[in-house]
């Protein structure tokens, strides 16, 4: 099966199918974010503490995943080896967002603007290889800071209608340090899909995706674990890029600004390399020399939009 421009899977391509969001199926901030603290989220580090020392990630990260009826969802927790402060002064700006997001093999460019008293981001979806903007898909989303605290952030990202039927993209992520030079992150993704949508991954994933899969298991026929795929499976595997192109900007801030995109791609790519089963897409000079390029046609975008 040969899919088109038009067709969903190049619309939701980024995040398996819109770059969507993360976190909580479907939940914006008002419905969703009672549990959202500072408190919660070291409740929440307590309790997976041991998984995070003991994982397939061979790191400190820890991955839960469902999807139930047209909807999907997507936790990852993992400590990064930076103060909060640094995370917090890297994650309140949505220009930075959009170096971050960007990273990812699956994203065109990333733009931010402000209107009024509330900033944008587009981010533009597509393939894995180079790609133009204009004939990748955009998808904007409202970028707030919900809290910002000396010991907790919680940022969302929300987008209420997306291509082809796609409702409810919700990213968010929340911070707390857990002494001086650590920081533990919780990295949230979520979306709903409509019939169309869901027609188009069906046979997306019965076909060109049916040897894909994710980083959680789940018991086979004969008690053996098997590797979750589909629909779940890519959300874990572009929930992850996004987390490692987190891990990649972080890793990059001590070199000079005029060095620190070029140190920004090889990085992700190297970190991406340590998963090739899940994660393994084109070659490193095939993506370092299609992100050169579309960093351009990020640099053209932003500076028609405006800062």
């Amino acid at each position: 099966m040969i899919f088109t421009k038009g067709d969903f899977l190049y619309r939701v391509g980024v995040p398996v199918l819109a770059i969507a969001a993360f976190f909580m199926l479907g939940l914006g901030p008002a419905e969703g974010g009672a549990a959202r603290s500072g408190k919660a989220l070291l409740v929440k580090y307590t309790a997976v503490s041991p998984n995070l020392q003991k994982n397939q990630f061979s790191a400190p990260i820890y991955l839960e995943s469902s999807e139930s009826q047209g909807s999907q969802k997507v936790d990852m927790y993992g400590i990064f080896n930076y103060p909060f402060d640094t995370i917090t002064a890297a994650l309140q700006s949505p220009v930075n967002w959009c170096d971050i997001t960007s990273l990812h093999i699956n994203i065109k460019a990333c733009t931010a603007s402000k209107t009024a008293d509330h900033w944008l981001l587009t981010i533009y979806s597509g393939r894995k290889y180079y790609q133009a903007p204009a004939d990748a898909y955009p998808l904007k989303l409202l970028f707030r800071i919900v809290a910002q605290q000396p010991d907790y952030l919680d940022i969302s990202l929300a987008a209420d209608e997306g291509p082809l039927g796609t409702k409810d993209h919700r990213i968010w992520l929340e911070a707390v340090p857990l002494d001086r030079e650590s920081t533990f992150v919780h990295f949230s993704y979520a979306y709903r899909h409509g019939a169309l949508a869901n027609m188009a991954i069906k046979a997306y994933f019965a076909t060109l995706a049916r040897d894909k899969v994710g980083f959680s298991s789940t018991a086979g026929k004969n008690g053996n674990p098997v590797s979750i795929g589909g629909v779940r499976g890519a959300v874990e595997r572009n929930t992850m890029r996004y987390y490692l192109a987190l891990q990649a900007y972080l890793d990059t801030l001590k070199f000079p600004e005029n060095q620190r995109f070029e140190q920004r791609l090889s990085r992700w790519y190297d970190l991406s390399a340590r998963y090739p089963r899940q994660l393994k897409e084109v070659d490193k000079l095939e993506y370092l020399n299609g992100k050169r390029h579309e960093h351009l046609n990020q640099v053209a975008l932003q500076n028609g939009a405006g800062r």
